[in-house]
Formats: structure tokens, C-alpha cells, sequence
């Protein structure tokens, strides 16, 4: 398991009401992470939709070396595989009785995606599905939905995550609620960006390179939107791996705390100045800040790269972060044919 995993706040104390309800699951396959939510909807009127019951989280990098071949490779594969022979052995624990599994951009780009989702299926029982970049989009922004305070005229969501990043633009429509107006799926990601770049070492010259291609990729879909941050109130939402670590680690958390990052606020000022402070530390110290880890130590510096250069088109001054996505946006769908 991913050791800088914190769950949703795990099984316990369920009543017999609560057990009779339908236990649902949602599975995320992307390429870095597979993330696993299992939860019973709440009763109506309850301030939260579902409680999870389970949650299981485990970096894989199944899109490792993808930049590359094109292909998925036999070790990211097997240890895929080894992962989500977790995931199915949880669902049955829990009883699932409604459940949904999406793949992303590591198997949308490999020529033996989806061979390798058979291979799943064949071994795990999991049948996933392979979504498209703008269905990725709309489930990460329902994941995060909650967190669009009511304050703000607009949303801009970012979602970085391994193989791309998707932005999200919501508005309010007549009724006061939020309706996504357009989106983007740019490809790069932690996973691409690390290959193409040494994540390890990032020269400040790597760093701005970086930066400049997503400034290039972003540009059509910043001038499709216009001027958004002279049309309102505009709330920034982040949602992935580099902006909860990047948040954790401004934080001075002593471990990874998914209670202290989800919903939080952060200057713009506060990031950059947490991730230029990231970027001076070695990759020996990334390993061992408290936050990062080996899983992550690689992929950070290229994330904050990403998110830097996205801020540097949208400076709304705040960002909020969100630690949850596309896998609570699955649950949200699900809840409804529930």
C-alpha cells in the first residue's frame, strides 16, 4: 500500500440500518496511481452523500517509460496487477453490490492497453472501462464538486495527474449551481514529464522548460475561456498528488494527513515558495521528508513545475485543495443509479 496512503476514514461501528444498505465501489486506474473507494450511501439530509468503508491507495507507475515505447511495460504491468488483486480481494470482503472501474491516460495511449486490461479481467475479475479525457475531467470536478464555495462565480479545477492534466471550467448557471462550461486534457503528466525529464534532478533550466511546455499546450484552451479572472469571484481547486504533497509539506506536517490537506487553503505565494524550498532539497532529502517519500520524490518537483505554470496563466492569489477526485466522482454516480 502506498505509504503515504491516509483512507477516507476506514470501516467501523456500522449499524444494522447501515449494513443493509448497498455497498458501492468505485476503482481508478490512472497512470501513476490505483485508487480504490468502497462506501454505503447516508441517509437523506446527511451532510456528506456516502461514508467510505474502505479505502486502498498504491502508486504503480503503469505508464512508466510509456513517453517512450508507447507500450505499457511488463513491470509496470505485473505490478498493476499486483495491485488491483488487492482491490478485487477488498470489494469481495466488503460485499460490493455496485461498483465501477475506469482507466485513464496510460491505457487511452498504449497500443497494448487494452490487452493488458484483459489480462486484468482474466486475473482479478475487473472489468475496466477506458474512459475519455473529458469524461476524466467531469468525474475529477463531481469528485470535487463540494468544495466550490458558494462565494465564487466560477471554478478552475487542475488535475495533474501521471499521463495528463485535465482543467476543468465551471460556472454557476441561473439556478446558482455549478455547470461545467469547457475543458482540456493536456498531454503531460508527473509519470511523462519525470521520463522526458530527470525527476530525480531537476535543473532550474529542466524546471523552466517544463513550464513552457505547458504554458504552450494550455494557450488554446486559455484563449477558448477569455478572460476569466476579470468575469468574478474565480475559486482555483487543485486536485492530485503534487498539490496534496505540495500542500502537506507547507503545512510542516509530520506525516501525510488526508484531514489537514483536503479542503485547505493556500497562497499562491506559499506554493511557489514550497516548492522552490522542495527543489533545493536532493533526492536523497525528498526521500526522506515525511510528506514525499520514495514514491513520490521524483514527481514532485515535475508537478510543481506543472501547477507552477498554470498558476502563472491563472493568478487567482488562493488555491483550495482537494484531496479526492475522480474515484469520489465514481461514487457519485454510482450513488445515483443506487
Amino acid at each position: 500500500m502506498d505509504s503515504r496512503q491516509a483512507t477516507h476514514g476506514a470501516a467501523g461501528g456500522e449499524g444494522p440500518a447501515e449494513s443493509r444498505r448497498a455497498t458501492l465501489a468505485a476503482l481508478d486506474l490512472g497512470t501513476n496511481n490505483c485508487r480504490l473507494l468502497i462506501a454505503r450511501p447516508t441517509r437523506p439530509g446527511a451532510r456528506e452523500p456516502f461514508r467510505v468503508i474502505d479505502a486502498f491507495s498504491r502508486i504503480t507507475r503503469l505508464g512508466e517509460g510509456i513517453q517512450a515505447t508507447g507500450r505499457l511495460s511488463d513491470g509496470a504491468m505485473e505490478r498493476t496487477i499486483d495491485a488491483l488483486a488487492v482491490c478485487a480481494r477488498r470489494m469481495r470482503n466488503r460485499q460490493a453490490t455496485l461498483m465501477r472501474a475506469v482507466a485513464t491516460e496510460a491505457c487511452r495511449r498504449a497500443s497494448n492497453g487494452q490487452q493488458f486490461l484483459d489480462r486484468v479481467r482474466a486475473r482479478t475479475g475487473i472489468a475496466f472501462e477506458v474512459i475519455s479525457p473529458s469524461d476524466e475531467a467531469r468525474l475529477a470536478f463531481a469528485g470535487c464538486a463540494a468544495l466550490f464555495e458558494k462565494r465564487f462565480d466560477r471554478a478552475l479545477l487542475f488535475d495533474i495527474g501521471g499521463g495528463s492534466t485535465e482543467i476543468v471550467s465551471v460556472v454557476r448557471d441561473r439556478f446558482g449551481e455549478p455547470v461545467v462550461e469547457d475543458l482540456a486534457s493536456l498531454p503531460c503528466g508527473v509519470v511523462t514529464f519525470a521520463d522526458r525529464y530527470d525527476g530525480r534532478e531537476v535543473s532550474s533550466d529542466a524546471y523552466a522548460a517544463m513550464k513552457r511546455d505547458v504554458a504552450a499546450l494550455v494557450e488554446p484552451f486559455r484563449a477558448r475561456i477569455g478572460d476569466i479572472l476579470g468575469a468574478g469571484s474565480l475559486q482555483l481547486l487543485g486536485s492530485s498528488g503534487t498539490v496534496t504533497t505540495l500542500a502537506a509539506a507547507h503545512l510542516d506536517l509530520p506525516r501525510y494527513d488526508r484531514r489537514r490537506v483536503d479542503g485547505v487553503w493556500i497562497e499562491q505565494a506559499d506554493v511557489l515558495a514550497t516548492a522552490a524550498k522542495l527543489q533545493a532539497l536532493s533526492f536523497e532529502q525528498r526521500v526522506a521528508h515525511p510528506c514525499i517519500l520514495a514514491d513520490r520524490a521524483d514527481l514532485v518537483i515535475v508537478g510543481a513545475a506543472i501547477l507552477e505554470a498554470l498558476l502563472d496563466v491563472w493568478p487567482a492569489g488562493r488555491i483550495r485543495v482537494a484531496d479526492r477526485g475522480v474515484r469520489d466522482g465514481l461514487l457519485m454516480g454510482l450513488l445515483e443509479a443506487a
